[in-house]
């Protein structure tokens, strides 16, 4: 079988549409076109399902994606690291990492890492979604308390705890009845919070009264005094030591971690072993101070 046919394939495949993939790589739109054909032709298969303007695999072709992607980067980066030593970060980076880590901390982390690493192409992408990392050709993915992945290795760096924090104008009933709320996402009627203090746990019922999609959204809202809100301690922890709002306590429920992951059939490249060392350098200690520093007062 011919490799570089089954790279433009693969490149074609990734991107969707064989435009697309010309204007991402650079080559011609006919070469990539004919490439595909004639791996096509050798194989005796149909791949791509044509019309419209993007291209969809078929199921013999979604199979062959599937198998040979992975390997074929196995190989990019094998090449890679031969030639260059293995010691020296270079070639393209792409990272998809969630939105408020990315609103907080990944424009400094990625322009110090770039700053150190001129031959890296860094690409970093902000989404909450689990992506797929072999099909959209990630490197690296940076997720929060992310469910098991036999496919992914990892490891947590960084931790944090959410609390229910308010305007110091805004204070707990004193009868019990629901108070104001500020909520990210979907909003019931009526919440119970279980809060932790010094004292011991208590339920805090609340109302939510506004629904928003960004925590620091929420945060900016719970400034105004428009009511409580649950929030990451590495968010608001300026807040606290300045006064403008009041910590009501730990909220019961898991640790928030931090994560990040890579898929284990993937060879370790330069690039890679560079970032990971950039976030141990940053964090060292995984805590939500270390995490605070960057956080926009």
């Amino acid at each position: 079988m011919d490799l570089l046919a089954l790279a433009d394939f693969n490149l074609v495949a990734r991107h969707e549409g064989v435009g697309r993939a010309a204007r991402a790589s650079g080559r011609p739109k006919a070469t990539l076109s004919r490439r595909v054909a004639e791996l096509e032709a050798s194989l005796n298969l149909r791949l791509f399902e044509r019309g419209g303007r993007a291209l969809k695999l078929t199921e013999e072709g979604r199979a062959l994606f599937e198998r040979t992607a992975a390997l074929l980067t196995d190989l990019e980066e094998t090449t890679l690291a031969i030639s260059s030593g293995g010691t020296i970060p270079r070639g393209r980076l792409r990272i998809s990492a969630p939105l408020l880590f990315s609103q907080t901390a990944m424009g400094k982390l990625a322009a110090d890492f770039a700053l150190m690493h001129p031959e890296v192409r860094l690409e970093v992408t902000t989404e909450d979604r689990a992506v797929d990392m072999v099909e959209e050709a990630y490197d690296l993915v940076i997720r929060v308390n992310p469910d098991r992945d036999e496919s992914l290795v990892g490891r947590v760096f960084l931790r944090d705890r959410l609390v229910v924090v308010a305007s110091p104008d805004v204070r707990p009933s004193a009868d019990g009845s629901p108070i104001p709320a500020v909520v990210r996402g979907k909003a019931e009627m009526s919440e119970t919070w279980t809060v932790s203090t010094a004292t011991g746990k208590s339920p805090l019922a609340v109302r939510p009264c506004l629904s928003l999609s960004s925590l620091l959204m929420v945060r900016d809202a719970v400034r105004m005094g428009v009511g409580a809100a649950q929030l990451p301690i590495s968010l608001v922890s300026h807040d606290l030591a300045a006064g403008t709002l009041v910590d009501w306590g730990e909220l019961e429920g898991p640790e928030i971690t931090l994560w990040v992951l890579y898929p284990s059939r993937r060879l370790l490249s330069a690039r890679v072993s560079a970032f990971l060392d950039h976030l141990r350098v940053a964090f060292p200690n995984g805590s939500p101070d270390e995490l605070a520093r960057y956080v926009v007062r």
